[in-house]
C-alpha cells in the first residue's frame, strides 16, 4: 500500500497541482478511504457508484485538507457538484483531522502510474460473473443491469424471457433464449443484465460459472486454439461453464468451421443441462447463411424480439437516465428529443448525453433551443431517413390496401386518394424533387405529383377529420 502512496508523493512534486502527503499514517489514511468508498457504495448503490464514483481517486491529506482526483475535468465538476458533500461528511466522519475535501483533475502522469483505490474493502463491489477458465468473459458494462432496463411493450416479452434465465437457467423452454432485434434496441443490455444477476445471486444458492463473449470473440479464440495446437483446452473451457452467452451472432455467418465449433459447444452443453444465451440481429429462421442443423437448434428454445421503440418508450429511456444522472431535463426537451431520435436507444442515449455535457461545460440551460444548436448533426440526419418507400407502406397499412396500389393505373377513389396522401407526404416529409416522387410511383409525372400535393392541402384545410388523419400519419412516420 505504502508504494504507491510514495510514487504519488514523488509525482506531487512534478505536478504543481498537488501539495505534499502529511505525516498522518499513510496505511490508516488508506483505510479510512476504503470505509468512505464502502459507505458511498452503500448510499447510492451499485450501478451509480461505478457510474461516477469508482475513477475517484486518493490523493493525500494536506492539513486539513484532503485531495481527491479524477482522470477528467468534467468528471471533476460533475462529483464534486453532485456527492461533494456526501464525500466530505463521510471523511469527517471517518477521519477528524478532515476538514475539507478538494477535488482536482489527475495530471497525466498520476493518471498512468498511481494505482486508484477504486474498490471499497468493507464492502466491494460485485465482480463481474466467474467464469472457468479465468478470462474465458469478456468485461461487463456495470450501467446494463435489470434495474435500469426500461421496459416498454416493444421489448417486455423479451425482458420477461431474460429474467425467468437469470432466476432459473436451463428452465424448460428457455433453452437456448434466442434474443433478437436491430441495433441499439437492448439485446446487450439484457444479456450483460443476465450475467450480473447470476454473479450476485443470493446467499445460500450455488454459485453459477458464465461466460458471455461476442460471436467474433468466439471465432478469434477458435482460431487461436488451431494455430496453437489448443483445441482440447478451447472446448474444455467453454463446455466446463453453467451458462454460455453469445453477442451478435450474425458474425458468424459465412464462418463455416466456427460455425460448427459452435454447434457442437452448444450441443454439449445443452445436453449436460446448462445454459445457452444468444443474441443476433435477426431470428434464427431469418440468418441465413447459419447451417440448417444450427439454425434449427437454435430456434427450438425461447425466440424473444426486441421491437422498434415507440414515442413513450423512448420518452421513458431518456427520463430514466436523466433521472440516474441526477439532472433536470424539461419534458418538452424530452418530448422533442424522443419524437425526433427514432433509429435506437443507444443514438438517443448519446444525444442527451451531448447535452448534458454541454450544458455543464458551459453552464447553460437545457432548452430546446439548445438542443437544435447543439444536435443539428443528429436531426439532419434523422430528417434524411424517411423514405418513399415508408411512407407507401404505412399509407397502404393505415388504408388497407396493397402496395402495388401505389404504382397501379387505377383511378378508384379508395385507391387514388391513399395514393395522393403518400405523394404528399413523400413532399413534406423528404427532400425528394417532384419527378423523383413520382418515379416511386408508376413513373407518374411531376404534375401528377404536384396535384397531388395541392389536393391533400386543400382537403386539409376543408376536412378536420381528414386532417387529423394525415397528421396521424405524419407523426407515425416522423417517430
Amino acid at each position: 500500500m505504502g508504494s504507491w502512496v510514495m510514487s504519488l508523493e514523488r509525482a506531487s512534486k512534478r505536478e504543481s497541482e498537488f501539495e505534499p502527503m502529511a505525516s498522518l499514517g499513510e496505511n490508516h489514511l488508506a483505510e479510512d478511504w476504503a470505509r468512505v468508498r464502502a459507505r458511498l457504495l452503500a448510499e447510492v448503490g451499485e450501478v451509480e457508484y461505478r457510474t461516477w464514483l469508482k475513477q475517484v481517486t486518493l490523493s493525500g491529506l494536506t492539513g486539513d485538507e484532503l485531495v481527491v482526483t479524477l482522470p477528467t475535468r468534467f468528471l471533476r465538476d460533475w462529483v464534486n457538484k453532485e456527492y461533494g458533500e456526501l464525500i466530505t461528511a463521510f471523511w469527517q466522519a471517518e477521519n477528524g483531522a478532515v476538514r475539507r475535501v478538494e477535488f482536482r483533475t489527475a495530471p497525466a502522469s498520476a493518471r498512468s502510474n498511481a494505482p486508484s483505490l477504486a474498490e471499497p474493502v468493507a464492502a466491494p463491489v460485485p465482480a463481474a460473473p466467474s467464469a472457468k477458465p479465468e478470462g474465458s468473459s469478456a468485461p461487463l458494462d456495470p450501467r446494463f443491469t435489470f434495474d435500469t432496463f426500461v421496459v416498454g411493450k416493444p421489448n417486455e416479452f423479451a425482458y420477461a424471457c431474460a429474467r425467468r434465465v437469470a432466476e432459473a437457467p436451463a428452465s424448460a423452454g428457455f433453452n437456448p433464449l434466442f434474443l433478437y432485434g436491430g441495433v441499439g434496441l437492448g439485446k446487450t443490455h439484457l444479456m450483460h443484465a443476465i450475467a450480473w444477476e447470476l454473479s450476485t445471486r443470493q446467499p445460500g444458492r450455488a454459485p453459477v460459472s458464465v461466460a458471455y463473449m461476442s460471436a467474433e470473440k468466439f471465432m478469434y479464440r477458435f482460431i487461436n486454439a488451431l494455430r496453437s495446437q489448443s483445441t482440447l483446452e478451447f472446448k474444455n473451457e467453454l463446455r466446463s461453464v453453467d451458462v454460455l452467452m453469445i453477442d451478435d451472432l450474425q458474425f458468424l455467418i459465412g464462418k463455416d468451421n466456427t460455425q460448427e465449433e459452435f454447434f457442437h459447444t452448444f450441443n454439449a452443453l445443452v445436453d449436460a443441462g446448462k445454459q445457452i444465451v444468444v443474441s443476433a440481429d435477426k431470428s434464427p429462421s431469418d440468418l441465413s447463411g447459419l447451417e440448417d442443423r444450427l439454425r434449427t437448434r437454435l430456434g427450438c428454445g425461447m425466440v424473444a424480439d426486441l421491437h422498434a421503440t415507440t414515442f413513450e418508450l423512448r420518452y421513458s429511456i431518456l427520463e430514466a437516465k436523466a433521472q440516474r444522472a441526477g439532472v433536470d431535463v424539461a419534458p418538452k426537451v424530452l418530448e422533442f428529443l424522443a419524437r425526433k431520435i427514432t433509429s435506437n436507444n443507444r443514438e438517443l442515449e448519446g444525444a442527451l448525453n451531448r447535452l448534458v455535457a454541454h450544458a455543464n461545460l458551459f453552464n447553460r440551460p437545457l432548452t430546446l433551443e439548445t438542443a437544435h444548436e447543439v444536435l443539428h448533426d443528429v436531426l439532419k440526419a434523422h430528417d434524411r431517413k424517411i423514405s418513399i418507400q415508408e411512407i407507401q407502406k404505412r399509407v397502404c397499412e393505415h388504408y388497407n390496401i396493397r402496395i402495388a396500389e401505389m404504382s397501379s393505373a387505377r383511378r378508384a377513389r379508395n385507391i387514388a386518394r391513399p395514393r395522393q396522401v403518400a405523394m404528399y407526404l413523400a413532399k413534406i416529409l423528404t427532400s425528394k424533387s417532384l419527378p423523383d416522387i413520382g418515379r416511386h410511383f408508376g413513373d407518374r409525372d411531376h404534375t401528377t405529383v404536384m396535384h397531388a400535393v395541392n389536393r391533400i392541402t386543400q382537403l386539409i384545410a376543408q376536412d378536420a377529420a381528414f386532417a387529423e388523419d394525415v397528421e396521424l400519419l405524419k407523426r407515425t412516420l416522423e417517430n
